[in-house]
């Protein structure tokens, strides 16, 4: 459980959708020609799941994950206030996207994790390469 009320309040106000780096992927790939769909419910064998943009046709999945909360290796830390609650939230976070993951490539996905820090075009780049790749 969150450390008080405040730190609850925070966490409800994150938005599960449309994060800055997401928008500017999407604005990126749109004046590059590709279109996708945005949040669509892929229905699994693990229940639905929610890429942050999908390329129906060619099946691929594309996520755009934030450092703190799926845990970069780079960037990723752990609170020091509410390690308790904080080690086994942001460990679960790591373990579900990488479920996740394994279940789309599985069920003939392809999957393109983006990590919010990571340079715009360099982003763009390597899901326009998976989308060409599956088309061509």
């Amino acid at each position: 459980m969150p450390s008080s009320e405040a730190v609850s309040s925070v966490m409800r106000s994150n938005r599960k959708t449309g994060s800055q780096p997401e928008a500017r992927l999407r604005r990126e790939l749109h004046g590059r020609g590709l279109r996708y769909r945005k949040n669509p419910a892929l229905r699994t064998s693990i229940g639905v799941v929610r890429p942050d943009l999908a390329f129906v046709g060619p099946r691929v999945a594309v996520f755009v994950d934030g450092c703190f909360w799926h845990y970069c290796p780079l960037h990723g830390n752990t609170p020091n206030t509410n390690r308790s609650y904080w080690e086994p939230k942001l460990s679960g976070n790591r373990e579900r996207d990488r479920l996740v993951t394994d279940t789309l490539a599985a069920e003939g996905w392809l999957v393109v994790r983006i990590w919010e820090h990571e340079p715009l075009s360099d982003a763009a780049s390597r899901v326009e390469e998976a989308v060409r790749s599956r088309v061509a």
